[in-house]
């Protein structure tokens, strides 16, 4: 009989064999036309999207500066958790893990887990959920997808990280909104902590 303490290890194992296998699964799509669509989702999730899209809101009027600090605030948040969590766990990518595998996007760092374009995408759909944005609440929420998909395709990351980033990017998403939305940055920090305690 194994003994207890390797059980939890023996699962990790099956869970990480798991992960590789759908990662070449996807893989397996590849074709010239899915190459120029994922790499086009991956750009469209690079910080100068990100920015644009911001400044767009910002200067639209209306609604548009408050959805832009929305932005600006869950892309900050998600970074700001992602990345420090790569650093962490240190997971090697897949190109650097699996013999022969060659990722087909350039990878910005060696860290794998979490994904940063899939956090920072889903902190963004989740925090435009249910505000009055009509349908850029549903786009954002299908690019945010279609964002993690590509990562995995292009071998940047396992699903696993990516799964990892929709849930830091859902969470930071939803903190943004309460920020933001709720107690506008906690009321404005405590209104700038009472004057600087007048």
């Amino acid at each position: 009989m194994i003994p207890l303490r390797s059980e939890p290890v023996s699962v990790w194992r099956r869970v990480l064999s798991i992960d590789e296998q759908l990662l070449l699964l996807v893989r397996g799509w590849e074709s010239r036309f899915m190459t120029r669509l994922m790499r086009g989702l991956t750009h469209l999730g690079d910080p100068a999207s990100w920015v644009l899209l911001g400044l767009a809101l910002g200067f639209s009027g209306g609604a548009g500066p408050r959805l832009c600090a929305l932005l600006g605030t869950a892309a900050f948040l998600a970074l700001g958790l992602s990345q420090p969590l790569k650093r962490l766990c240190r997971r090697k990518r897949p190109s650097r893990g699996i013999g022969g595998f060659a990722a087909l996007v350039e990878n910005p760092d060696v860290f794998s887990f979490p994904s940063g374009h899939t956090s920072v995408a889903f902190a963004i759909a989740a925090a435009f959920a249910g505000q009055a944005v009509g349908p850029l609440g549903t786009l954002l929420l299908a690019l945010a997808v279609g964002i993690g998909v590509s990562r995995v395709y292009l071998g940047a990351h396992y699903p696993l990280d990516v799964a990892a980033g929709a849930l830091v990017g859902t969470i930071c998403g939803t903190a943004a909104k309460l920020l933001v939305v709720e107690y506008p940055l906690l009321r404005l920090l405590g209104y700038v902590t009472l004057a600087s305690l007048r």
